[in-house]
């Protein structure tokens, strides 16, 4: 007979069990997550420590795998493992790590990726961007919070790296209850930015207070679609960051690029990095909030071969995707008279909310108020170092449309 919700598992993990009108075969087909009203939540459940581990069953009792919990969470368990008789220690961590890093070294010539993409490598919650012998985590489930000593040993031991830095900023830890404390986890961290070489650019990466992990990895390909069309161009780069856009299409023989973004800091980067690839005097940047400057461009009449604009989630929930969308048209909307005459009009989105076919409508309203035609000529996504789950949708989040105008 299998053991019920009151007693305990192998290894003393306690188990939680399914309601029956859960989609406990979604789960066993590869779904990661248990939400709050699908899961049988008693006394001993609401009891346990965010982070715990514990056997999930089905409202048959039968195991389905082990899980962490999180009684806080709307997403109370992710699965870790369907096998019940696995222990989650350092070992098991070593292997999630390997099969990451052997897909990144197919990949890649030199160790700047992103290392784990969360449930698509296995580790639900978790994300690790490399740079060089440098590690960034962000463990963004409390189970993966609560295991962090062992993870750390796990990624030196895997990847020989010398520091491990945990990012603790986001939205994400917010709703897992978890802090916002960063720290050093090993090693020391560098004197300043690292830097980063990617399609022929070089980025600075602050490591330790920038924005995520330092920098984006996931519009490697599409900064390397659009630096392809930039040779001899004159670029705008709107919500560059650190320079993503404007510093791939400098390396690829843009006349000239401006980035523009609302943080300071983030163009001192930009500024640097193209110091650093000897690009300075083709660069030029504007800080201030991008519908501004779109408008302010406009009213003056400035014309651009190339024009991407890259914003942060306008959409990161489903309650605020008619707000998103309507932002997504307005980006759109004020970019588009900037693009010169059969020019290049690059529009992303990292909303998972928004899914492809209604940011690529909500861009095509907004090119159509500006009174343009426009041809999509290139639908890009994140690239292979940010693998997809297929059955889990937030995980395809990005996307990256062009369009010729």
């Amino acid at each position: 007979m299998t053991a019920p919700s009151s007693v305990s598992a192998p290894d003393g993990l306690p188990v939680v069990r399914l309601k029956p009108k859960a989609n406990a075969r979604a789960i066993r087909r590869g779904f990661p997550w248990i939400y709050a009203n699908e899961l049988v939540t008693d006394r001993r459940t609401k009891a346990l420590a965010a982070g715990s581990l514990a056997v999930l069953q089905d409202d048959k009792r039968q195991p389905m795998g082990i899980v962490g919990v999180n009684p806080k969470s709307k997403i109370i368990a992710r699965m870790l493992d369907p096998r019940v008789t696995v222990r989650i220690d350092q070992e098991w961590f070593e292997a999630r790590l390997a099969r990451a890093l052997a897909l990144r070294a197919q990949l890649f010539d030199a160790s700047y990726y992103r290392l784990v993409h969360a449930e698509a490598d296995g580790l639900p919650g978790v994300v690790i961007d490399r740079f060089g012998d440098l590690c960034v985590v962000q463990p963004n489930a409390a189970w993966a919070e609560r295991l962090l000593e062992p993870l750390t040993a796990a990624l030196k031991t895997v990847t020989q790296v010398k520091t491990v830095i945990k990012n603790a900023g986001g939205r994400t830890r917010g709703l897992e209850g978890l802090d916002d404390r960063s720290e050093v986890l090993c090693g020391s961290a560098p004197d300043g930015p690292v830097q980063v070489p990617m399609n022929g650019a070089i980025y600075l990466a602050d490591v330790t207070g920038g924005q995520k992990t330092g920098l984006f990895f996931d519009q490697r390909p599409n900064h390397a679609f659009a630096a392809g069309l930039s040779r001899g161009a004159r670029v705008l780069d709107v919500f560059s960051h650190v320079g993503g856009f404007s510093l791939a299409a400098l390396a690829a023989g843009a006349e000239h690029a401006l980035a523009v973004d609302a943080s300071r800091p983030a163009l001192g980067l930009a500024i640097g990095g193209a110091a650093a690839m000897q690009v300075g005097a083709r660069f030029d940047t504007r800080q201030g909030d991008a519908f501004d400057v779109l408008t302010a461009l406009g009213a003056d009449g400035a014309k651009f071969d190339v024009v991407i604009c890259d914003p942060p989630a306008f959409a990161p929930s489903r309650p605020a995707l008619e707000a998103g969308l309507r932002a997504y048209e307005r980006i759109a909307r004020l970019a588009t008279p900037l693009v010169a005459e059969n020019g290049i009009l690059g529009l992303c989105s990292c909303s998972h909310a928004a899914d492809l076919s209604a940011f690529r409508g909500a861009s095509l309203r907004g090119i159509g108020r500006a009174g343009r035609r426009a041809a999509l000529i290139h639908t890009g996504f994140a690239g292979p170092d940010h693998p997809q789950l297929p059955q889990l949708a937030e995980s395809g989040y990005l996307k990256s449309l062009f369009f010729r105008v």
